[in-house]
């Protein structure tokens, strides 16, 4: 690993001029601090250094800045300080749908558009503030019926349509919890993250569209449905209402039930009290379910996208993002923040590599959020969207999920808009926000995240726990987050949590990414220091691999990996001990492999490679050896990157680190 660029090389890619400052939600938020606070910051480093040393303070102000509805806001905003366990305003009561839904109460608003809905096809469908509430207020009234209540679940199998916006909120609005997962993941690993949950009610679609091709996943929904024996109700969207199995629970229709327009109700919950739960996938067992908050996630999205990044009432966010990626849910911390939002269930590419920006400027999006794999995908193929289609409302990309080339960046500004403000940000589905990104009032350098975002402690550590600049080292938050999470679900102890977060430093934050600080204050991101892989932008784990290439009976043992290569490139070998000992794995063989995966995970599970290796390194607990094999093809010399008296079997690291070096000269 190098250094970061910095200094006399940066290349700007991006400046604020002096309207963008004035006008800027941040600028006023500093004015408002003054006013009413007495704090005195001049910019937005001042104010991050304010957020982060007077955190209590800082989280407080972000609540009566945006108004936030509830009850008990004057208490204390952080009662207690410790990680994990930070108690957060201990005192208040609110509803996290309620304030998504405070532009329906508002006569200048209600009547503006909340959701804009559109299909490959190009059919539109505008749902307003004051019909997104009613729809809500009716699938919540549908919810009580069902007896469903504070802190029951609710599952949710759909692609990104309005109709998984709608559960999310009504199902905060009663108290319950929500958890959604895409319907182009199997049923066996959709199953292997609702059972821990034990819903009370599942929503779903028995169909799709994708790139122009028609999914039937009735069978799917059903085996899902099969699986889950405490469900009261099944709620179809779009589909025949009438199926399912004899004996089955009974099964609803979705716009049947949201057709009859009712004010809803809202049940204020704790401050702590659960909100969804998404999951991500460690490197064995089952998918972590990671738990978040009313008040944290609601303190997050405002600070997140109305101060970071820029969002607002007049602002239209669109974000292409498959429901099993925790980005989805940025759709709603925006509308938190007052803006509108699009959804859109169909390909990235259903038209072209630009059909991204055929929407945005079909839609007059704002700001529009992306895997850096997109943007990549439409440099390569010689798009130039800025000559087909009208971006002028256009002001603001995000691109997250890993890291972005700087051809890229230079990609965007000259094929897109000159002016357009190009961010990278990072975070995660551990804390459903960011910790390092954008922010409207300093430049963007190609290469480099602007800055830590408000409130967040964040650094770069060395192996001994010291801060470093201008090397790589782990990314650790020093001070907690509201939106940090409350539990991970069936971890009663707590030891599963500790262990995920706070083992490598004790009392800090460490989730596993590298970066680098720079002496300039920016920051530059390497990728994931464990074994989680991040495909696509969304991470997987490779126990869905393993699941399915277990029922291979050719395949003894297997082992993936994701590497991040330098250019913003993505690799992901499958590597297989064959029961026979054999060193090749033959067509036949890796297209059956293939189609399993594919099956019993999904598509993005699938590996770049498959490889036959003469065995699989395990620890002396009989642990695959992710990381270090991760490490060896990212360039580590052997003794860095493994420790053999920690290996059962150490002659088959051998084998790994001549592929790796293999690899390393071939590129």
């Amino acid at each position: 690993m190098s250094g970061a660029p910095g200094g006399e090389g940066r290349i700007r890619t991006w400046a604020p001029t002096a309207t963008d400052v004035e006008s800027a939600r941040l600028t006023d938020f500093m004015r408002w601090l003054r006013e009413h606070r007495g704090v005195e910051v001049a910019d937005y480093r001042t104010l991050w250094r304010w957020s982060v040393d007077e955190l209590g303070a800082f989280w407080g102000a972000v609540g009566e800045y945006f108004e936030l509805i509830g009850d008990g806001w004057d208490g204390a905003p952080l009662a207690e300080e410790r990680m994990p366990g930070a108690v957060w305003f201990p005192g208040v009561r609110l509803n996290f749908a309620e304030n998504v839904l405070r532009p329906a109460a508002d006569a200048g608003r209600r009547d503006e558009t909340a959701i804009l809905d559109i299909t490959e096809d190009d059919r539109e469908t505008a749902i307003s503030w004051a019909e997104l509430a009613e729809r809500v207020g009716a699938f919540a009234e549908w919810l009580r019926e069902q007896g469903v209540g504070p802190g029951d679940r609710v599952a949710a199998v759909l692609p990104n349509l309005p109709a998984a916006i709608v559960g999310l909120l009504a199902t905060a609005a009663v108290g319950a919890i929500w958890t959604i997962n895409s319907p182009d993941l199997s049923a066996p690993a959709t199953l292997d993250r609702l059972r821990q949950l034990e819903p009370a009610v599942l929503i779903g679609v028995e169909g799709y569209v994708y790139g122009g091709r028609p999914y039937a996943v009735a069978d799917r929904l059903a085996e899902i449905e099969a699986g889950l024996p405490g469900l009261q109700a099944v709620v179809v969207v779009g589909g025949d209402s009438a199926g399912g199995a004899p004996g089955a629970p009974p099964r609803h229709d979705f716009d049947a039930i949201v057709s009859v327009p009712r004010d809803p109700v809202f049940e204020r919950v704790p401050f702590d009290h659960p909100l969804w739960v998404l999951f991500s996938s460690g490197t064995t067992g089952a998918p972590k379910g990671i738990v978040h908050g009313h008040g944290g996630m609601l303190l997050e999205a405002v600070k997140g996208t109305g101060l970071n990044q820029d969002m607002g009432a007049g602002d239209r966010y669109y974000v292409a993002a498959n429901t099993s990626w925790m980005v989805w849910n940025t759709l709603v911390n925006n509308m938190a923040a007052g803006a509108s939002v699009v959804t859109y269930a169909g390909s990235p590419t259903s038209s072209g590599p630009d059909r991204q920006f055929e929407i945005i400027a079909r839609t007059g999006t704002t700001m529009f959020a992306t895997g850096a794999a997109y943007l990549q995908l439409a440099e390569r193929s010689g798009a130039r969207p800025r000559e087909r289609h009208d971006l002028q409302r256009l002001r603001s990309i995000l691109s997250t999920g890993s890291p972005l080339p700087v051809s890229t960046w230079r990609w965007v500004h000259e094929a897109v808009k000159p002016e357009v403000h190009l961010g990278s940000d990072t975070g995660g589905t551990d804390i459903c926000s960011g910790f390092i990104g954008s922010n409207p009032l300093e430049p963007v350098h190609a290469g480099l995240l602007q800055g830590p975002l408000l409130g967040v402690a964040v650094e770069a550590w060395n192996e001994r726990g010291e801060r470093v600049i201008d090397e790589v080292g782990d990314l650790v938050v020093r001070r907690p987050m509201p939106s940090m999470p409350l539990r991970l679900w069936g971890d009663e102890s707590g030891e599963k949590y500790r262990s995920s977060y706070f083992e490598r430093f004790p009392g800090v934050w460490a989730q596993g990414d590298w970066i680098t600080e720079t002496s300039d204050g920016e920051f530059v991101v390497h990728g994931r220091s464990d074994a989680t892989l991040n495909r696509q932008g969304v991470r997987i784990g490779p126990a869905d691999v393993y699941a399915a290439v277990s029922a291979i009976p050719e395949v003894a043992e297997s082992l993936v990996i994701g590497v991040e290569l330098p250019g913003g490139g993505y690799y992901m070998p499958l590597f297989v001990a064959l029961r026979d000992g054999g060193d090749v794995v033959g067509e036949e063989l890796t297209a059956r492999i293939v189609a399993r995966i594919r099956e019993h995970a999904s598509a993005r599970h699938v590996p770049d490679e498959v490889i036959a290796a003469p065995a699989i390194p395990v620890t002396h607990a009989g642990k695959k050896l992710e990381v270090p094999v991760k490490r060896l093809f990212m360039g580590l010399p052997r003794e860095q990157a493994v420790n053999l008296g920690s290996v059962a079997n150490p002659e088959s690291i051998e084998w790994f680190a001549r592929r790796a070096a293999g690899f390393a000269a071939a590129r």
